[in-house]
């Protein structure tokens, strides 16, 4: 199993779980992060640091797999991040709001780092 990023994460990006990561696994969209699949080894660390609760265990994803999904998908093209960098700035504004994902998601490239 694996851990995966969800769509609170979408417009909020935090980063407090790309700093305990013991394997460097976090990728970097504009506005937000995804876990690559392959390289997560399930230790867990990252889902308590995760202040709007986007980070699950991949036996919690949709049905269908949607996360699962994205996060394999987005972690083959964005960069890969490994040191916390800032939150969005307007992240507040976001919190707490469902369905970001369809409304607000972006395909291009974070900084990474």
């Amino acid at each position: 199993m694996t851990y995966i990023v969800t769509d609170p994460c979408v417009k909020c990006k935090l980063m407090d779980c790309v700093e305990v990561c013991p394997v460097d696994c976090f990728y970097e969209g504009e506005n937000f992060l995804v876990i690559n699949p392959d390289e997560c080894i399930d230790c867990g660390v990252c889902e308590p640091e995760c202040p709007v609760d986007a980070i699950k265990s991949q036996s919690e994803d949709e049905a269908d797999g949607r996360w699962l999904k994205v996060n394999t998908a987005y972690s083959r093209v964005w960069p890969n991040i490994n040191v916390r960098g800032r939150p969005l700035a307007d992240s507040d504004a976001y919190r707490g709001q469902a369905d970001k994902f369809d409304r607000f998601f972006s395909e291009a490239p974070g900084d990474g780092s």
